[in-house]
């Protein structure tokens, strides 16, 4: 058993990756092709932002030996975050490459296509419940029926514009090696980790002494894990992680604690709505109780205006029967002025001598 650096640490893997040797060994177990060459582009070590979370991205011009000898360059857009991270800022990298003119050479390539593209990505957390340490995303073309179309493909313009991915699930591996990949991947086995000393992997030289490939990229890793520069460097990622640490729990707690908030806003918001449905009802009531009075007294006032209606008109009728019985009180006493008597007054109009004395 020998000891290495940890390479899951930024500051590793970018020593480990520093060396062109060891990248095309990465780079052909991952792909399962013949990487001749690596050419590492402009901004090669970049790291994501240090306030969220650690995400190492290099960029490599990887040129790729087929199976019939010709050789061809791929754009290899390796992105390595230690934790749970968002997609979309793996988006942003990749939309930045999109975006990228450097990315379209211009020696004999009349029709302007970009560079075929492979996204590599070593997470060290899990896909959800996917169970395999590494899985190949291989885009394909199908016709509208769901028959694959191979004829004229690959094609410059379709390559331009899609891009195939790789996944890396590094909690997933313990130490199986079943092939090339799984050899090399196997320095990034987290169960092989120091006890007491996460910088540091134990590994059993010998599985690897047939394999000078394997052995060159152990040796490099048991340097860099006597490097005291790199120590630091490890150091000073634990530190910024533990900070990370208590800043996400802090959040976490601040989170708990608005959520609370927000459910005994919600539990009260809940009591107004409730009371507001009551007091609506309630309203509701009084409305139809003022409707139902309202009603009432257009009844009543209705019946008092029949009722005056009525008056009037009895009113008017004895008004006329008064001013008959006054026209005809005239008439009686210019009768009686001639010397007539009741008797014949009474004769004359048919009245009654009762009705004839009323009227005097």
């Amino acid at each position: 058993m020998i000891t290495i650096a940890n390479p899951i640490y930024d500051s590793i893997f970018k020593y480990l990756l520093e060396d062109e040797r060891i990248t095309r060994t990465l780079l052909s177990a991952l792909l399962k092709k013949d990487v001749v060459k690596v050419e590492v582009r402009r901004h090669e070590y970049t790291n994501g932002s240090r306030n969220q979370i650690s995400m190492f991205r290099i960029d490599f011009g990887a040129h790729i030996r087929e199976a019939d000898g010709n050789e061809k360059l791929v754009l290899i857009e390796l992105q390595k975050t230690w934790l749970e991270t968002e997609t979309l800022r793996f988006r942003q990298y990749l939309g930045a490459q999109y975006a990228n003119a450097e990315n379209v050479p211009k020696e004999n390539n009349h029709e302007r296509f970009a560079l075929p593209m492979v996204a590599v990505y070593l997470l060290g957390h899990r896909l959800g419940d996917i169970e395999e340490p590494v899985i190949y995303i291989d885009h394909k073309a199908y016709d509208y029926d769901g028959n694959e179309v191979s004829k004229g493909l690959p094609n410059g313009f379709v390559e331009s514009l899609t891009h195939d991915s790789i996944f890396v699930q590094i909690p997933l591996l313990h130490g199986k090696v079943n092939n090339k990949l799984d050899k090399v991947l196997s320095i990034f086995d987290q169960s092989i980790r120091d006890e007491h000393n996460p910088h540091i992997l134990h590994i059993d030289e010998s599985k690897y002494s047939d394999d000078p490939e394997m052995m060159y990229m152990i040796h490099r890793l048991t340097a860099a894990a006597a490097d005291a520069e790199l120590r630091q460097d490890m150091n000073v990622e634990d530190e910024y992680f533990s900070a990370l640490e208590d800043r996400d729990t802090a959040i976490m707690l601040r989170d708990k604690k608005l959520k609370e908030q927000d459910k005994q806003i919600k539990e009260q918001d809940d009591k107004l709505k409730e009371q507001d449905v009551k007091l609506k009802e309630k309203d509701d009531k009084l409305k139809e109780k003022d409707d139902k009075l309202k009603e009432k007294d257009d009844k009543l006032k209705e019946k008092d205006d029949k009722l005056k209606e009525k008056d009037d008109k009895l009113k008017e009728q004895d008004n006329k029967i008064a001013e008959q019985d006054h026209i005809l009180a005239t008439f009686i006493k210019m009768d009686l002025d001639r010397g007539k008597s009741i008797e014949d007054v009474a004769r004359d109009t048919g009245l009654p001598i009762e009705k004839i004395k009323s009227l005097l």
